[in-house]
């Protein structure tokens, strides 16, 4: 907990963009190392110095005390189009709250976080080839098989230890990566079409496995005009992780098709990768395998919605995940924490937890 005050007092001295020597003549301290000491978690932080910090920064004690509030701890990066910033800050703070009801009761259930965090041996001087070579790596050292993007979410969750999130978020997000002292997490829009879910779980992949060397923007943009080179590489190691070439292999020759032919194609296999057309477009492009005198052959009309006239019906997959649930049913079944209350941080009627248990497989704690 201690660390846990800290960083939150931290977290709010710099949002309001206060030193450390500012703050410290505020609680009335010395000099500003007892500060430092208490932000690092290295000093506890007494009864009245609470009080006093929450009286400085106008926020209730619960702020720095509450276990299912994430604040300060966890760094963001959201991948969004045209979101308004205080609308986003208000969704990470909803976000943050479930990540932080993994992390506490995870903890209070005798889960373990990973031992060591997984790397990718890139750099933002890396080329482009050599994050799709990671991406076709991953692909096979993790045995994702004909169709990576089926397994992707499981093999994250099972051989990473990422928490991935399937959420209903604000209009304009699709998805985000987060990064704990202990846990990695990644958010994906569950009513995206299934292609850009994939490309977006994988996307975001890659900044987790890359977070330390090139840590990614707090926001970025979906769509921009001009990507940057860290997100191009995540685009690529995205690219060929969903269609190494080992799997691509298995549908023949693209070279010699026509326009008409070569969209359908395009469709009828981006189908059956769960991916978009145009992705699988590009990612064939980048192999030489669809020259582009080809590839500007076709309009991206005819690949649009993988060459349907409307997106088709798809299933949207279940809110949050299967390792997520069980945290969360373990807790409740313990009596770690209140139906009402993980209710609440669900953001959901306590008539619907009985359907989500349903929805994931996991048995229903004992009072549903």
């Amino acid at each position: 907990m201690t660390m846990t005050i800290g960083a939150r007092i931290k977290s709010l001295r710099e949002q309001r963009k206060l030193s450390q020597e500012d703050l410290a003549e505020q609680f009335g301290f010395k000099d500003r190392q007892t500060l430092s000491a208490i932000e690092n978690g290295d000093r506890k932080v007494a009864a009245d110095e609470l009080l006093r910090a929450a009286q400085v920064f106008g926020v209730s004690l619960d702020y720095f005390t509450d276990p299912f509030l994430l604040a300060g701890e966890g760094r963001f990066s959201w991948r969004q189009t045209g979101v308004d910033g205080s609308r986003l800050r208000g969704y990470e703070e909803s976000a943050g709250r479930l990540i932080a009801a993994f992390r506490t009761l995870a903890r209070q259930t005798g889960h373990k976080p990973p031992l060591m965090r997984p790397a990718l041996s890139l750099s933002k001087q890396s080329s482009f080839d050599d994050a799709s070579a990671a991406g076709e790596r991953f692909a096979a050292e993790c045995d994702l098989g004909e169709v990576p993007a089926r397994r992707l979410a499981d093999v994250m969750a099972e051989k990473l230890g990422i928490l991935v999130l399937m959420v209903d978020p604000i209009e304009g997000v699709s998805g985000a990566a987060c990064r704990l002292p202990e846990l990695d997490v990644v958010l994906i829009n569950r009513n995206e079409i299934a292609g850009r879910r994939h490309f977006d779980l994988a996307h975001e992949l890659f900044h987790i496995l890359t977070w330390e060397k090139m840590p990614p923007e707090h926001i970025e943009e979906a769509m921009p005009k001009k990507r940057s080179r860290v997100e191009q590489l995540a685009d690529n190691f995205a690219s060929a992780l969903l269609m190494p070439g080992a799997v691509l292999d298995r549908f023949g020759d693209w070279g010699s098709l026509t326009e008409e032919k070569l969209a359908d194609h395009l469709n009828e296999v981006a189908d059956e990768l769960l991916v978009t057309s145009q992705a699988l477009r590009w990612r064939l492009v980048g192999m030489g395998r669809v020259s582009r005198e080809q590839s500007g052959a076709i309009t991206d009309a005819g690949l649009r919605n993988n060459g349907q006239a409307k997106p088709g019906k798809q299933e949207t997959p279940p809110l949050f995940s299967k390792p997520f649930v069980q945290i969360v049913a373990t807790a409740l079944d313990e009596g770690q924490t209140s139906i009402r209350r993980i209710a609440s941080i669900l953001g959901l009627a306590i008539d619907d937890l009985g359907e989500l248990f349903v929805s994931h497989g996991v048995e229903a704690p004992y009072e549903l």
